[in-house]
């Protein structure tokens, strides 16, 4: 066989293979975090955290939670583990965030879901707003009109 056509021939494989080794590489180098859950996350749903997500998810919370164990898991690990509500007294201790009536409501499921008028901190509701429960950070909120922030600690602790 003639070597002007085979060297072509070869630098064509050569280029052609040559991005799926480093895909396979990089996707394998990636850093994938895992979410750990504590201990609580496997008690049963309290008649309050049912509560709040039957406020919800409606008529569809059978379904969309109770029967799937992955999902409710994550649920109970948002109500129990990664949302707090600090009172911050200080204004010197306060920083800029998102403001509480900025964040979307969850209200695909229940249409006509309404924000709370006014804020309990021992009531609070996080299911019912659309917070980046799911990103890497922590992230943080403020309250309009009150000294209570919200935190949301990232899932990947």
């Amino acid at each position: 066989m003639n070597l002007k056509l085979l060297s072509p021939l070869v630098l064509l494989c050569a280029l052609l293979v040559t991005p799926l080794l480093f895909s396979q590489t990089s996707s394998k180098s990636r850093n994938q975090r895992i979410v750990n859950y504590n201990d609580n996350v496997n008690a049963p749903l309290s008649s309050v955290e049912l509560y709040k997500i039957n406020e919800v998810y409606g008529q569809t919370t059978l379904t969309n939670v109770l029967n799937k164990p992955q999902r409710l898991k994550d649920i109970k690990n948002i109500l129990r583990n990664r949302v707090e509500v600090i009172l911050v007294s200080s204004k010197k201790d306060q920083k800029e965030c998102t403001l509480l009536s900025e964040v979307p409501l969850m209200d695909f499921y229940v249409g006509d879901l309404q924000r709370d008028t006014k804020f309990n901190p021992e009531n609070f509701n996080p299911l019912k707003y659309l917070f980046n429960f799911y990103s890497y950070g922590t992230h943080l909120y403020k309250v309009d009109n009150t000294n209570y922030f919200i935190y949301i600690h990232s899932q990947h602790q």
